[in-house]
């Protein structure tokens, strides 16, 4: 059965932690936003794994602890450019399947990537919305209901986050 998994990082090496809502609290919106979908999985297993979060050393631990699983990468195309800071990105290039999500991105910044055998760009229409945007828009207070799951923003808007 092929599912897909969620996983909520507590501290993504390229981000700040403290504009970072709560592990918990993440992962409570990545529940609610995938309830109704029994073939996606909200995981908190970078929780016990060291920090900051790499995508190599997570991957790793689930192929250990999972060995009946095959794992799977799922990137915004906009990620490809940076691609080669990511640490032991030779490793992920070489043993897992990267599927990459169109974006709008400077072509010169995604190298030959697309080229690499391990890495497959779907033909998905391109959502010109990111999560950054999304938390400016409640920051300024903008109505962002459409854009979110109804349960995603019944939580946010019972809560003082963003704001």
């Amino acid at each position: 059965m092929e599912e897909l998994w969620f996983v909520v990082s507590p501290q993504n090496p390229f981000k700040d932690k403290k504009t970072l809502l709560k592990d918990h609290n993440r992962l409570d919106m990545v529940q609610l936003a995938i309830k109704n979908y029994p073939k996606m999985r909200a995981s908190n297993v970078e929780f016990s794994l060291p920090v900051p979060s790499y995508t190599i050393d997570t991957l790793t631990y689930l192929k250990e602890k999972y060995t009946d699983f095959s794992f799977s990468l799922i990137m915004g195309e906009d990620n490809l450019g940076s691609l080669h800071k990511w640490k032991n990105y030779e490793l992920l290039l070489e043993n897992y399947q990267i599927i990459v999500y169109p974006r709008i991105s400077e072509e010169e910044k995604k190298g030959d990537y697309l080229k690499h055998e391990n890495i497959h760009q779907i033909n998905a229409p391109i959502i010109e919305l990111s999560a950054t945007e999304i938390r400016n828009m409640i920051k300024e207070g903008k109505n962002v209901r459409p854009m979110l799951p109804p349960e995603v923003f019944d939580y946010l808007d019972g809560s003082s986050f963003y704001k």
